[in-house]
């Protein structure tokens, strides 16, 4: 590697590393995932039995490429993966390729693949598989986000594939757990095959996800599990019935007044994810096509009295787009800016041509207590202002076709995930993203954003994505809450689990103690 290559590559991987708030990459190569030898006889792991994780949502896809739930990718995360994958500190490492190098202009990526993967029809993972998922990844209808700057991906033979850019990009890595699938592959959606720890096995509307495990995986020793049941339940409550029967092994969603109910059976673990849970506005329909309602809105919440009548007082109050989960990126210069000023509110109302304020809806997903549950203060809380606002529960594929895609609403509570990256956190609110649901548009924005992409000064891409908080906080787009800090019960016959920084439920390590 030539000097000037190993001084960008150096950079690549500071910035990599910031992101992922943990330690360097090494080199062009990571250290693989989990452990090389399967474990001893006496003390360690054991093999076989069945985890039952909880889960409040009916998948919406089982097709990667059509995935748009996060509840949908925590059950995919054990199916499918990409050339590199997420650990759960946030740090990429090597999954099906073994090796990357990038190219000094930051133009073109080159991805060297592990030998000897195997999917679950049994077919050896080549190039041309690789070829293939990227251009269904990339395809009109495919949800997979973070790939827009990609000019092509090539088989230069059948292990290596170079990733050739529109232009320069050092975010890319995070956005290479594009899902991998065998050439050809259709019908993903009954029948979704791929290269991870567990096999899909079956999916009853109503009743659950079942996984089996893959005795090829190509990390030696794993999986533990013989099998992994994604359990569904209509909401919270009944998800928490089961709990108290014993019935679930893991469940994310675990609300902190009620974790000492079942503290004989389970351990309560904090799970601090990069998350940003918002009043959403629909810029586009009035009264929230203007800036003064917007920042009216804004000052009328008192987000402590939130946290402390959703979580007791757990989480982490936001005034900007971005979690300080996000280390350097995230602008604490906002911080505070939108704290509770009734006053002001009313001014803002009053110019705006709402003295009396206005009646509004919002229209959260019923089976998420939580947004139900923050839903509700906000709205007790909008009336201090006039803002007199309906709650309108509805089902989560409800939600996904009226309110994400449809973007037929008014307000909406809802968390948003992302990779553990700035870019994807902050590519949702460019005018023409798939994902801007919030129908926010910005000149300004759409600008500067473009014009960070090819930078490669690490500490230039901080200041731009900074500069894009602030334009986001000037334009009031919507009421960002909080980073909400939420409760896992994990059962104490449960060994191995780990939470991770994005949005995923890894089972590949997870095994059985009784």
């Amino acid at each position: 590697m030539n000097t000037k290559k190993s001084i960008i590559f150096r950079m690549t991987s500071l910035l990599l590393a910031l992101v992922a708030g943990t330690a360097l990459l090494s080199g062009c190569v990571g250290s693989t995932p989990g452990p090389t030898t399967p474990p001893t006889a006496s003390g360690g792991p054991r093999y076989g039995g069945t985890v039952v994780v909880g889960i409040q949502q009916e998948p919406g896809h089982l097709n990667p490429f059509l995935a748009q739930a996060a509840g949908d990718r925590e059950i995919l995360f054990n199916v499918f993966e990409g050339l590199y994958k997420s650990d759960a500190s946030g740090t990429m490492q090597p999954a099906l390729a073994e090796s990357f190098s990038m190219t000094p202009d930051a133009m073109s990526y080159t991805f060297v693949l592990r030998g000897g993967v195997r999917f679950h029809n049994d077919k050896e993972l080549t190039a041309e598989d690789v070829v293939y998922s990227f251009e269904q990844a990339m395809a009109d209808d495919s949800i997979v986000t973070g790939l827009e700057g990609i000019a092509s991906v090539i088989a230069s033979d059948s292990r290596t594939i170079v990733v050739r850019l529109t232009a320069p990009d050092v975010e890319l890595l995070p956005f290479m757990g594009c899902p991998i699938v065998p050439a050809g592959s259709e019908d993903l959606d009954t029948n979704p095959i791929g290269t991870g720890p567990f096999r899909f096995e079956s999916y009853e509307i109503g009743q659950q996800v079942v996984l089996t495990r893959n005795p090829d995986y190509w990390v030696s020793g794993r999986p533990y599990l013989d099998r992994v049941e994604f359990r569904i339940s209509a909401d919270t409550d009944a998800a928490f019935l089961e709990l108290k029967a014993g019935s679930i092994d893991i469940f994310p969603y675990l609300s902190f007044e009620r974790a000492g109910e079942i503290a004989d059976r389970y351990e309560a673990r904090e799970d601090i994810k990069n998350m940003v849970q918002l009043l959403a506005l629909n810029n586009s329909r009035a009264p929230y096509d203007d800036i003064r309602v917007r920042k009216a809105m804004n000052l009328a919440i008192d987000r402590q009295g939130l946290l402390d009548l959703t979580n007791e007082g757990y989480g982490t109050k936001l005034s900007s787009a971005m979690s300080p989960a996000m280390g350097v990126y995230h602008n604490p210069d906002l911080d505070g800016r939108f704290d509770q000023d009734l006053e002001t509110a009313r001014t803002l109302l009053d110019e705006a041509g709402y003295p009396d304020g206005f009646e509004t809806t919002i229209t959260v997903p019923s089976n998420y207590g939580y947004h139900v549950n923050t839903a509700v203060v906000l709205a007790d809380q909008l009336k201090a202002v006039g803002i007199r606002a309906t709650i309108e529960q509805v089902d989560w594929g409800t939600w996904l076709e009226v309110v994400y895609k449809g973007r037929d609403y008014d307000t909406t509570v809802i968390a948003l995930t992302s990779e553990f990256t700035p870019k994807d956190v902050m590519s949702r609110y460019v005018s023409d993203a798939g994902g801007n649901f919030l129908n926010y548009a910005s000149q300004a924005y759409d600008t500067l954003f473009a014009q960070i992409q090819p930078l490669t000064d690490p500490q230039e891409r901080i200041d731009g994505y900074k500069q894009l908080q602030a334009i986001l906080s000037d334009d009031a787009a919507s009421v960002f809450l909080q980073d909400p800090v939420t409760m896992v019960a994990v059962s104490k016959q449960i060994g191995g689990y780990e939470t991770y920084k994005i949005y995923a439920q890894d089972l590949a390590g997870v095994y059985r103690l009784d």
